[in-house]
């Protein structure tokens, strides 16, 4: 049943959603959404809000135009509004006799393993104790994220907080209905895609031509889904405005696009290394190898090994591309950049022999290895 299935939510709150599309917070919209998450906790389960707004709020109260923008601005608007924007849920929370703890991520915080098994533990603590978290990236201290780079948006981020701490399901709560097969803004006949169970290229290509006002839009949230998806939660892109949509959704009704688990829970450190944030260095494979990969479930060996891009050291997670670039997978290599370079195209059973030393046969062994 859904109630067991979608025990711990991750729920996102777009700034469009969140100001109903004007300048400033919505308080109505804030109250509506605060009482969803309040029924889902009253019933039980953990509720985990990735929220926005923050540098809107800071524009209202500052009184800044749109017009002007920046980084050291924005981190300006950020650092204003993140005070307003962390009082106006907890007072809303407070009214419903639940507590509210404001949990501020950078890319660097989940880049480091060790950053990442804090901040996981962090916010488990936090559920244990029927604690609501509200999660925002930390916009005053992390540039790239602002300009767009990497994270760079709350829906990327959602993702890898639902991988942190195995969700059942991502919610992405928008100003649309949900993935369209065409933008409903110029085309009348575009339709509501109700499921996808499989994000491919056609999928990613049908988002780009259909994104929203946001700073994401539909490109960031299907990528989103594609990480959340793969980590084994649930995604739903549902409009913000639905009535009760939280908690419609959290017991099985059909509300917006269904991106369907594509894998089974992982252990943590597949998890991990599944968020790409800590990758040092790319790891070029051909056909052949492409194939024991991902069809034969094997190891990478250096024989299917064809180039090696960027500095990492032996135990460090690395991507793994195709010829046409493509990743298929990231996993953690059993030796340095330098060494799989001098024994790429190999035979296994040559390594020693080249480097005067091995640490198995493998350059990424399946154990440690993440299909995508």
């Amino acid at each position: 049943m859904a109630k067991e299935r979608y025990q711990r939510v991750v729920a996102k709150f777009g700034t469009n959603v969140l100001t109903a599309g004007s300048d400033r917070l919505d308080a109505e919209v804030m109250s509506a959404l605060a009482g969803q998450v309040a029924r889902l906790h009253e019933e039980g389960r953990d509720v985990i809000i990735v929220t926005s707004g923050a540098i809107a709020a800071g524009r209202h109260r500052l009184g800044e135009p749109r017009e002007r923008k920046g980084v050291p601005l924005r981190q300006v608007l950020a650092a204003v509004g993140q005070s307003d924007l962390m009082q106006a849920y907890q007072e809303l929370f407070a009214g419903h006799g639940i507590t509210a703890a404001q949990t501020l991520l950078t890319r660097r915080d989940l880049a480091d393993r060790q950053g990442y098994l804090n901040a996981r533990n962090t916010l488990l603590a936090l559920l244990e104790l029927r604690v609501v978290p509200v999660v925002n990236e930390n916009d005053v201290v992390a540039v790239d994220e602002i300009e767009g780079a990497k994270i760079g948006d709350n829906d990327n981020l959602s993702a890898l907080v639902a991988n942190l701490v195995d969700a059942d399901l991502l919610v992405l709560l928008t100003d649309t209905a949900g993935l369209y097969s065409a933008d409903p803004r110029v085309d009348p006949t575009a339709e509501l895609i109700r499921r996808v169970d499989r994000i491919d290229e056609e999928i990613e290509e049908l988002a780009g031509d259909t994104a929203g006002r946001g700073v994401g839009g539909m490109a960031t949230k299907v990528q989103a889904a594609k990480l959340a998806t793969a980590g084994g939660a649930d995604v739903a892109v549902a409009e913000g405005s639905e009535p009760d949509v939280l908690v419609r959704l959290c017991r099985g009704e059909e509300i917006g696009t269904l991106f369907p688990a594509a894998a089974d829970r992982m252990e943590s450190r597949k998890r991990w290394m599944l968020a790409g944030l800590s990758l040092k260095g790319t790891i070029v494979i051909d056909s052949g190898a492409a194939r024991a990969l991902c069809q034969e479930k094997r190891s990478l060996l250096a024989a299917g090994v064809q180039e090696v891009q960027g500095a990492f050291d032996r135990g460090d997670a690395v991507a793994i591309v195709d010829g046409e670039g493509k990743r298929v997978a990231c996993g953690i290599s059993n030796y340095g950049a330098a060494d799989v370079a001098a024994i790429r195209g190999l035979r296994s059973n040559r390594i020693e022999e080249v480097l005067g030393y091995q640490y198995g046969g493998e350059v990424v062994h399946r154990d440690n290895l993440v299909l995508l």
